[in-house]
């Protein structure tokens, strides 16, 4: 039997916030301490946290707002507080969620210390900042993301896509670690008749899904304009668009689709039900690290259309149990979507492959990878600790 070992998380994002990296944070923390390893997470203070203190396995800081993203913060402690907690009592492996100032701390401060430290690439920020008017800063942000990365002793990415990506920019010692979901939440089972009533929906009509932060790297207007032609080409059909999630261009979203059904965000197992009792879910994003939610609808028994990238491309089969179209590819997209709603047995088709291929993507072979990579990191070796401790 495995000896447990004590692993130390940084992040400035984890549950109860909704968004993929909390949640994923959150799967691979539990799985951990189910198999007997001691975990200690470092993060920022949060509205929910005022019961809670600091202790051996919980270490809060303060936090200071992202600007456009309300309800996330950065992180700010000093790598001296850090020092000296890990003096005392001294983690086996840090695993750095996210490269902010306080994972900036926490790297510096395992380096002086010659802990093991692993890091995980979640978010594409360069791509972010292209979104928001800010491409200029993009070759700075990847060189300090580079520099970042390339001082633990791995990184590692969700997607085959993204490391070839990184790799061609110059980053090292990068491993694939998967993303899983929950079978059992995420089901077709949790079809609500009810809910789908409150849509103004029959049990032939055909809700349109979309699951996600409504924000501008997320490429919302083509929820707009594949709808539009979807409900052009089968005039038949009835047809809604249902959106779940909030975030800063949803009173936008709200009055270019006046018809459209804002659910707002939604949890457990209430999103669960969201899930499964809607039937074509787009996702028009383009700048996912893997995209969660992809998964979670395809396990849900939706026919998921998509672009050819992250998730998508790791899980879907183009025309078995989803629908893909290249990066960047409008058209493609759109008429990806109308193929899916050119006759019911194709839909019917596709929602049933795809429940089937998520039902084998649970967690447990991805919290056994990740126990693994941060096993190899921690046992003594030669190693990338051993250049400059900064």
């Amino acid at each position: 039997m495995n000896k447990s070992f004590h692993v130390t998380l940084i992040t400035e994002t984890y549950a109860p916030e909704i968004n993929g990296v909390a949640n994923t944070l959150s799967r691979l923390c539990d799985g951990l301490r189910l198999r007997g390893h001691r975990v200690e997470v470092v993060r920022p203070r949060q509205s929910e946290d005022e019961s809670h203190a600091c202790g051996d396995d919980l270490m809060l800081c303060r936090g200071w707002p992202i600007p456009g993203y309300p309800g996330l913060q950065w992180g700010q402690l000093s790598m001296h507080k850090l020092l000296r907690r890990w003096q005392r009592n001294r983690p086996d492996v840090l695993y750095i969620a996210t490269e902010g100032p306080l994972g900036l701390a926490a790297l510096r401060a395992a380096r002086r210390l010659r802990i093991a430290i692993v890091s995980g690439f979640h978010t594409h920020f360069q791509q972010y900042m292209e979104q928001y008017g800010l491409g200029l800063m993009t070759r700075l942000l990847t060189s300090y993301l580079r520099w970042f990365h390339n001082r633990s002793n791995s990184t590692l990415v969700p997607s085959v896509s993204q490391k070839t990506e990184l790799a061609r920019r110059g980053f090292e010692r990068l491993e694939l670690l998967a993303r899983g979901v929950d079978c059992q939440l995420f089901h077709p089972s949790r079809r609500s008749s009810v809910l789908r009533e409150q849509w103004g929906l029959g049990p032939c009509d055909t809700a349109v899904l979309h699951v996600g932060r409504l924000a501008p790297e997320k490429n919302l207007g083509l929820l707009k304009t594949t709808f539009d032609t979807l409900t052009a080409a089968y005039p038949r059909k009835r047809l809604k668009l249902v959106i779940v999630g909030d975030g800063p261009v949803q009173a936008t979203l709200q009055r270019q689709l006046p018809d459209a059904f804002f659910c707002g965000t939604q949890r457990g197992e209430a999103l669960a039900a969201h899930y499964a009792s809607g039937d074509l879910f787009l996702f028009p994003s383009m700048t996912e690290t893997f995209g969660n939610v992809v998964l979670e609808a395809l396990a849900s028994g939706l026919g998921v259309v998509a672009y050819d990238e992250a998730a998508a491309s790791q899980h879907i089969r183009h025309g078995h149990n989803g629908v893909v179209a290249m990066p960047g590819d409008e058209e493609g997209f759109i008429d990806a979507a109308r193929w899916m709603l050119e006759d019911d047995e194709t839909l019917r088709r596709v929602r049933l492959n795809a429940r089937q291929h998520a039902g084998h993507q649970g967690w447990a072979q991805v919290i056994d990878a990740f126990e693994r990579h941060l096993r190899d990191a921690s046992e003594p070796r030669e190693s990338i600790m051993s250049v400059t401790p900064w």
